[in-house]
């Protein structure tokens, strides 16, 4: 058996993968290890014999998909987490991750770690395995002077360092948890209600209004509320007498009409702070031939414009009240950027729903494909960049290498959504294949050629750097209990959620989430994640230039 997927590489590739799911779906002690075992599955064989090492150019293909895909994944939310608060949450974890990548440093160097597993302690100890793959670009672009046996060692050393710290980067941050709900009740009182109402997505309402302020009477919509940059609400219809229709910016309000407004519950008492009384009845959809659907946004003309950019009450009549994305519900402004897949309320007339409709896509089908010419082309851009030497003084240079750069590069085009004809980004259901499918090639291949120096890297320091892992994971975790509870006065809720979106750990996040029926977890793993991922992969790679340059 072994002679057989030593001849045959794809044969040994997924035999990798899915043993490695096997194993990564037992249960132990209420969590898993998840994809992660697959890279243990991949060291196991590669041990077993030195012949089962995957090529290279595997691991260098899934690292460069994998980073790209949680790029562009990532990249709007990643810079829009530095507006207002989300700006200090960020400038936040990235100052305990800082310290960790110093304390990782240090830590190496007072147990004398061997310096090629400094980098996988940082990224097995903050269990984030982006960095892993970036750590490891890095390490192969520096190393590329070195002779054949040292070049391996550092190669394999950040892959078996990651493999030994990895455990108790999870086991640690729970264990950190449950000494905590000990002294920090988890009971929702007032303080956890406070501040989950304050950072939960707002629940959606729609309310009918009856005008009966004078200062409406005669005016258009569009030049009554031009003075109010975001009154919070969407206008979709409006009954004068017993006529029924849709508003639009020229729709004239006269005293006694009845419009309906979909908002937040703030933006419903503005509403009726505007139009003066609310009405005793509610106007639903179907009444007057007004009637509403949702639709999947599936056409690529339209993904990557904003609403004001589409004018749909214009060119097709109709008004856009709600936009679910992921599990979320928001209540779209004119700056709202329609993403592939979307799913969008949409109040029209009955008979031209239909053409609507066709506009907007609605096919299941189209928002599960990928176009591959967009997504080869932002690859071979972050390929491109990756490949730019930036020098660091004293004639070094450094570069982000293919994954670095694919990462970058994904999360600017990400942002930008769209350029011209070209739209970047791709359905969540395609991303999150492309993602899963890179990450496990990456870990399969790697970890079947750290295998081989597993022994000799432990030896050198195995049990040094476990002890290593845990002291980094309890330090780190300890600063962001700490900073949650003590600087941010958080409830516990939060700060398991905070402490989770720092470790970029979503094993801890399903355990804080079994601990209690609020949703601040949740809240704050995903205030915080987008950022820590994107730090750790930087940090990881500057470890791996302090180490190789100092």
């Amino acid at each position: 058996m072994i002679d057989l997927l030593a001849q045959n590489p794809l044969l040994l590739l997924f035999t990798v993968i899915g043993v490695g799911y096997l194993v990564g779906n037992i249960n132990l002690f209420g969590l898993k290890l998840g994809v992660a075992a697959v890279l243990f599955v991949g060291m196991f064989f590669g041990a077993l014999d030195r012949r089962l090492s995957l090529p290279e150019l595997i691991h260098v293909i899934g690292s460069v998909l994998f980073l790209y895909a949680i790029g562009l994944q990532a990249g709007p939310v990643f810079f829009a987490s530095f507006r207002k608060r989300g700006l200090r949450f960020s400038m936040i974890a990235l100052g305990i991750l800082t310290l960790g990548a110093a304390g990782a440093l240090v830590v190496g160097r007072l147990l004398e770690l061997p310096e090629a597993g400094i980098a996988g302690l940082f990224c097995g100890a903050l269990t984030n395995t982006p960095a892993l793959a970036a750590a490891v670009e890095t390490t192969r672009n520096l190393s590329v002077g070195l002779a054949g046996a040292t070049r391996d060692l550092y190669l394999d050393g950040p892959v078996i360092a990651y493999g030994l710290t990895y455990p108790f980067g999870v086991f640690g941050v729970i264990l950190a948890f449950v000494l905590c709900n000990k002294v920090f009740k988890l009971g929702r009182n007032t303080k956890s209600a406070e501040a989950e109402d304050e950072y939960a997505p707002e629940p959606i309402f729609s309310r009918t209004f009856k005008i009966i302020n004078p200062a409406l009477a005669g005016r258009k919509v569009g030049e009554a509320f031009a003075a109010l940059k975001d009154h919070g609400f969407v206008l979709s219809r409006i009954r004068k007498g017993d006529r029924i229709d849709i508003v639009t910016s020229e729709t004239v309000l006269d005293l006694g009409d009845h419009v309906v407004a979909v908002g937040g519950a703030q933006a419903m008492e503005r509403a009726l702070l505007i139009f003066g009384a609310a009405a005793p009845e509610h106007l639903t959809p179907g009444q007057g031939g007004v009637s509403y659907r949702r639709i999947f946004v599936s056409n690529k003309e339209v993904v990557g414009k904003s609403i004001r950019e589409l004018d749909l009450l214009r060119d097709l009549h109709a008004v856009i009240t709600r936009l679910r994305r992921g599990d979320v519900d928001i209540v779209p402004r004119p700056d709202t950027v329609l993403e592939m897949g979307d799913r969008i309320r949409v109040i029209t007339q009955r008979d031209n729903m239909d053409r609507v409709t066709r506009y907007f896509g609605d096919s299941v089908k189209s928002i599960s494909e990928t176009d591959f010419l967009s997504l080869s082309l932002g690859i071979v851009l972050g390929i491109f960049l990756g490949m730019i030497p930036i020098p660091l003084g004293r004639g070094i240079r450094f570069q982000l290498g293919f994954a670095g750069g694919a990462l970058v590069m994904g999360l600017v085009l990400g942002r930008l959504e769209r350029t011209g004809p070209v739209t970047w980004g791709m359905p969540y259901n395609a991303n999150l294949v492309l993602r899963q499918v890179g990450l496990v090639f990456f870990l399969a291949a790697i970890g079947t050629r750290a295998g081989q120096g597993f022994g000799t890297l432990f030896e050198a320091g195995g049990w040094r750097m476990i002890a290593a892992g845990a002291l980094l994971t309890t330090f780190v975790t300890v600063c962001s209990i700490l900073v949650g509870i003590r600087f941010l006065r958080l409830p516990m809720q939060a700060v398991m959620g905070l402490v989770s979106g720092i470790q970029t750990q979503s094993a801890c996040l399903a355990w804080a989430n079994q601990q209690t029926e609020s949703d601040l977890p949740n809240i704050w793993y995903t205030t915080v994640y987008p950022s820590s991922i994107v730090i750790k992969i930087v940090l990881a790679q500057l470890i791996v230039s302090v180490v190789m340059m100092g």
